[in-house]
């Protein structure tokens, strides 16, 4: 409960959004968990969340959301495992005056859901089934090359399922990656796109909507994309969504140290760490 007051009382001292853009929050984790949460916040003060982490963090962002007014426009899903989504599974299951207006995602099919755990596949298939269930959230399955708008905030869908990898790292490469801009500034969000999945994005059509200012790095910074994928693209400052031991992993036990040499090597200087604490971006 500290942590969270402390929380609201930073992002109630910051909630006004900027008059010419969005703000995007990566929000720290609440229990040295992996996990991937942000929260964009329009000019006009639409909300939307990405991800949300892992049940245990349901309270820190509820009530992150609730300093906003209680109410989320669109929720954006990568893709279905636990340190995504399950904050969201617990939010729809006792939403207790939450309102979510819309869900955008890449349903995965059952070869992808089968393709790992049984625990996994369970996981998945009670937040379809909550989605399916809830009367009152418009959920649309994504596919490349969509493109929505939130009030003057641009959405475009780079990557989806891919049920070709069901057999090469299958939750991961199949995430939903998207770009979100504005006239001032530009994000991709990866989530947890692998090798594979990244190189496929690579050689699409997609690959020459890549460039931007802000880059979530793959995979929480560790066997995500590789060295090739971000060679490729153009942008000036990454966000990693790490908790302290793997962003700090010593080289050999995760590849983080190495895919923080590799933006040394591309001259990256800007980086928004979220085991550094909450993060505003104007």
């Amino acid at each position: 409960m500290k942590k969270i007051l402390i929380a609201l009382v930073a992002l109630l001292s910051v909630v006004a959004c900027s008059k010419e853009s969005f703000v995007v929050w990566q929000l720290p984790s609440q229990i040295d968990g992996i996990g991937n949460s942000y929260v964009v916040q329009t000019v006009g003060g639409k909300v939307i969340v990405m991800d949300g982490g892992f049940a245990a963090e349901k309270d820190y962002l509820r009530g992150f959301i609730d300093a906003l007014g209680g109410k989320v426009d669109a929720w954006i899903i990568s893709h279905p495992h636990d340190d995504h989504i399950t904050a969201l599974i617990a939010l729809l299951e006792n939403p207790n005056g939450l309102k979510i207006d819309k869900v955008y995602h890449s349903r995965f099919p059952d070869v992808l859901i089968d393709a790992e755990s049984a625990e996994t596949g369970a996981i998945t298939r009670k937040l379809y089934s909550l989605l399916d269930n809830a009367a009152d959230i418009e959920v649309t399955d994504c596919h490349c090359g969509d493109e929505f708008e939130i009030d003057g905030v641009h959405f475009k869908i780079l990557s989806e399922k891919n049920p070709e990898m069901a057999n090469r790292n299958p939750y991961n490469n199949s995430s939903m990656a998207l770009k979100m801009w504005d006239r001032k500034k530009s994000f991709i969000f990866l989530g947890d796109l692998g090798a594979e999945g990244g190189q496929k994005l690579l050689d699409s059509e997609y690959a020459k909507d890549l460039e931007c200012d802000y880059l979530q790095m793959a995979h929480h910074g560790q066997d995500g994309c590789d060295k090739h994928f971000y060679e490729s693209v153009k942008f000036r400052a990454c966000l990693w969504p790490s908790p302290k031991w793997v962003y700090n992993a010593p080289l050999g036990r995760l590849k983080t140290a190495e895919v923080r040499d590799w933006m040394k090597e591309l001259g990256i200087t800007e980086h928004y760490v979220s085991n550094e604490g909450l993060a505003r971006i104007e």
